[in-house]
């Protein structure tokens, strides 16, 4: 076969690969060399190439695959890639240069990377809108281009030489175009073809990659800080406002009704009431605010450097502008707001996280009381209020098992530091804490308040002193405040206790003084009756086996006390007693069990004290 219709067989491959031939003189014309003195200094890092080219009838062609597959799983950057895959394949294929054009979407150029054959590198950008450019011909119409004239790189001191511009198509689109060029492109079209697919593909998966690790933190609803990103960012608030001895206001809003929102017009329009509630609370907070979505229809704002009184204004200016959001079918929404201050209210993270939704909680409550929008503070309730207490409850059992807050651990930090200011503060913080101890035991709701009546009248009966009987009803409210400490398995057991689990159970007296009481000293007094109410009088009762009067007054009162309520009440296993029955069997046990003339006197009150608690 001549040269000519070596020439014409070639164009014809070409064109059936979808090659558009520019100026292609003669394809296996050697190539002029680059003068030295035109190119920049060589790149030192990824250098090194020999200046003995391989004639290409010694390629080895399972070492070169070997080498480009190397390449691949090696690197993790798009241009690291393309420089390690140009130092395998240049002195092996003669390759004259190679350049990687990558796509910018917000600037609308290709940016070009030329390496040339000695390691010298050279950058070009190549706007999308000069649509002669047969880089934004390849890209734009995802079509192979051979060519050998280099004015399109833009670079004057190239010299002319067969070239393939390749596009980088990965799932269908173009992500930009890969260049070689050298004497043999024909040749090697296959293999620059499959670098081509796979470039394109590993630098689509690294988009992708990137846009989730971006997204990781991204709320793909709101746009606003997911909760795990919000966390971090209120990690680092904290800190700056401790550093700097500044206040922060941690504040969560809460759609009202969401769920029937959902429920009755479907989950698509209460997400378009969430993502629009989020657009107005961003567009309208501070610019020092931070933002989030605390999950489900809840926003969280941390707010640095806000006093209480600020933190109130810029919510009560947010319900402004969300009360003046209508949606169809649905009207005006109403919201709750809990804040939540450090240091405050706490200097811990987590803790102000609690307490903000403890504050969100009592406003929701509020809300369904008025009907209307509330913003409820840390600063606005006492912590041991009924309603509070119960929110604190709901908020630690419902929201943070899972992450091993403990609400009785909560609840007995928050009574250590509880400031008394009176005897009334004082038995109202009591009262609550027993309450909520109370509500551990299904079994036993009310015990505590029934037991510190009955040895309150008890006490009186014995003529003791005023100021003594108002200790002995304190002590008995919290006498089995122990079972803090107790597993619930255990207390809710429906039927008799096994062995190990009654050697559980008998810890409570010695758990409710030393690690409730013994901590503050405002209540040692109540200690021995927490302790020894369950000791007997002829010593064979728990935790020391103490015996007649070495047991204190007070706490042999509040044990019949606390016996005859557990006689009189009803059990999983049994009917509660009537007054005459439970009486009978404190007076077998008088002298064994119990004190025989204390008996004696709760005998003769007891028909007064008949009551349904």
């Amino acid at each position: 076969m001549d040269s000519n219709n070596i020439k014409e067989e070639n164009s014809r491959s070409l064109a059936s690969d979808g090659i558009v031939n520019q100026k292609i003189s003669n394809p296996i014309e050697k190539p002029k060399i680059m003068p030295l003195n035109t190119r920049t200094s060589a790149n030192r890092l990824f250098s090194g190439y020999t200046n003995s080219y391989y004639k290409t009838n010694d390629i080895n062609y399972t070492d070169l695959i070997n080498a480009i597959n190397v390449s691949f799983s090696n690197q993790t950057d798009i241009v690291h890639l393309f420089y390690s895959i140009h130092n395998n394949i240049c002195s092996r294929l003669n390759l004259n240069f190679s350049a990687l054009g990558i796509f910018n979407q917000n600037s609308n150029y290709i940016n070009v990377k030329l390496i040339d054959k000695t390691g010298a590198s050279y950058n070009s950008k190549i706007m999308l809108s000069d649509d002669e450019n047969i880089i934004v011909k390849s890209f734009k119409n995802k079509q192979i281009i051979l060519t050998t004239d280099s004015e399109y790189l833009k670079l004057s001191y190239l010299n002319n030489v067969a070239t393939h511009v390749i596009p980088l198509i990965a799932f269908g689109e173009c992500v930009g175009v890969i260049i070689f060029a050298d004497n043999n492109a024909n040749q090697y079209f296959e293999l620059y073809k499959l670098i081509a697919n796979y470039i394109a593909i590993f630098y689509k998966n690294r988009m992708l990659s990137d846009l989730v690790d971006r997204n990781t933190d991204t709320d793909s609803l709101t746009g606003l800080s997911n909760h795990k990103k919000l966390q971090e960012d209120l990690a680092l608030e904290i800190v700056q406002c401790g550093n700097y001895d500044k206040k922060l206001a941690f504040c969560i809003f809460d759609i009202a009704n969401i769920s029937e929102i959902n429920n009755e017009l479907g989950h698509a329009k209460g997400d378009e009431v969430i993502k629009e509630v989020a657009k107005k609370i961003k567009k309208n907070v501070r610019n020092t605010d931070v933002l989030g979505r605390y999950g489900g229809d809840k926003i969280a704002i941390i707010m640095p450097d806000t006093t209480d009184e600020e933190a109130k204004y810029v919510c009560e200016y947010l319900l402004y502008n969300l009360s003046c959001t209508m949606f169809d079918d649905l009207g005006q929404l109403k919201f709750s707001c809990g804040i939540s201050m450090f240091p405050d209210a706490t200097n811990k993270q987590e803790k102000l996280t609690i307490l903000a939704e403890q504050a969100l909680y009592i406003s929701k409550s509020k809300r369904n009381e008025t009907g209307q929008s509330t913003i409820v503070s840390t600063n606005d309730y006492n912590f041991w209020d009924d309603e509070a207490l119960k929110c604190f409850a709901q908020v630690l059992t419902k929201k943070h098992a899972s992450v091993g807050v403990n609400i009785e651990e909560e609840l007995i930090n928050q009574f250590h530091s509880e400031k008394i200011v009176s005897n009334e503060h004082l038995l109202d913080v009591v009262s609550s804490l027993a309450a909520t101890i109370d509500a551990k035991d299904t079994y036993t709701k009310g015990h505590s308040a029934a037991v510190s009546r009955y040895a309150e009248a008890l006490a009186r009966a014995a003529n003791l002193p005023a100021n003594e009987v108002e200790r002995i009803k304190l002590g008995a409210l919290l006498h089995d405040i122990g079972k803090i400490g107790i597993p619930e398995h255990v207390l809710r057991k429906p039927d008799m206790l096994s062995d190990d689990e009654w050697k559980i159970m008998k810890q409570h007296p010695a758990i409710g003084a030393d690690k409730v009481l013994k901590p503050n000293k405002s209540l040692h007094d109540l200690i021995p009756m927490v302790k020894y109410h369950h000791e007997h009088i002829d010593g064979t009762g728990y935790p020391y086996g103490l015996k007649g009067d070495d047991i204190p007054l007070s706490a042999r009162i509040v044990a019949i006390a606390d016996a005859y309520h557990a006689l009189i009440s009803d059990r999983p296993y049994r009917k509660g007693l009537s007054v005459h029955k439970a009486c009978e069997i404190l007076k077998m046990g008088a002298g064994v069990q119990w004190d025989k003339e204390l008996v004696r006197k709760f005998i003769i009150i007891a028909p007064s004290l008949a009551t349904n608690i």
